[in-house]
């Protein structure tokens, strides 16, 4: 088949991921997949849900939303309390996401949150929420590190995420909105750093599929996602530049 801007089928989209784009916030990204954008804050509390008070450990959870014109056309916000299903479903991936690899004996009694933003929907954005809320989440902890003098290694691996769909008999990674909208089967998959399976969503839109299209859609999501983790490493190993990165965060929005 033929893909927008001659992508093969087992192309990624364009990834970017911009570290410590925000000012306030304890850790900061702004992950780009193609015409998809998504703006992740980690925030740090002093505070634990009541399951966890005085055990020790602390908690790390997400947050997602899409703003009204991130999309072809609007989003109402989602007002007092009322969250749509598709939301609390996505803040849940994502905070099951980061707890897999998180060590929260070691983080002590906080609660991180991570706030994921969509600012610009072109299809995947729970998957490209998930990686770039790792980044975020990454330099929160690294920021507990050193203020709090607490052990190191509290986050133990990465954890990133891609959409792959089959269309016809053609599977393809990383789908945009476009082609997503008009495949036969839609799947998101979550990997660790290490290869080991978090999450898959795999949904037959039409006819069923096989058990071995499912595994195969599955081995082209983590090739696709051995890529983005490179992308991811590369971010966090660099020295955070704040005060460039915020600038460059307002140039990409502009």
């Amino acid at each position: 088949m033929n893909r927008k801007h001659g992508r093969k089928p087992e192309e990624l989209r364009e990834w970017t991921i911009l570290r410590g784009v925000l000012s306030h916030a304890e850790g900061s990204a702004l992950v780009q997949a193609g015409n998809t954008k998504v703006l992740c804050a980690a925030s740090i509390e002093d505070r634990v849900p009541l399951f966890l008070k005085n055990s020790g450990k602390g908690w790390v959870t997400a947050e997602y939303a899409l703003l009204p014109r991130s999309t072809h056309t609007r989003s109402p916000r989602e007002r007092g309390g009322r969250i749509g299903g598709r939301t609390m479903e996505i803040q849940r991936i994502i905070g099951r996401s980061l707890r897999c690899v998180t060590d929260l004996t070691l983080i002590g009694e906080v609660t991180i949150t991570v706030d994921c933003d969509v600012i610009q929907a072109d299809g995947g954005t729970r998957t490209a929420s998930v990686t770039g809320a790792w980044v975020a989440l990454h330099d929160a902890v690294a920021k507990i590190v050193e203020s709090r003098g607490i052990t190191p290694g509290a986050v133990k691996d990465s954890v990133a995420a891609v959409s792959v769909g089959l269309i016809g008999n053609e599977m393809i990674l990383d789908p945009d909105y476009e082609e997503d909208s008009v495949a036969d089967v839609d799947m998101n998959v979550v990997v660790t750093g290490r290869g080991r399976l978090v999450d898959v969503q795999a949904t037959a839109e039409g006819a069923p599929f096989s058990l071995s299209r499912m595994n195969s859609l599955v081995r082209l999501a983590q090739r696709g996602i051995g890529q983005i983790a490179a992308i991811q490493a590369k971010a966090v190993s660099e020295p955070s530049q704040p005060e460039s990165n915020v600038e460059r965060f307002w140039q990409e929005m502009r």
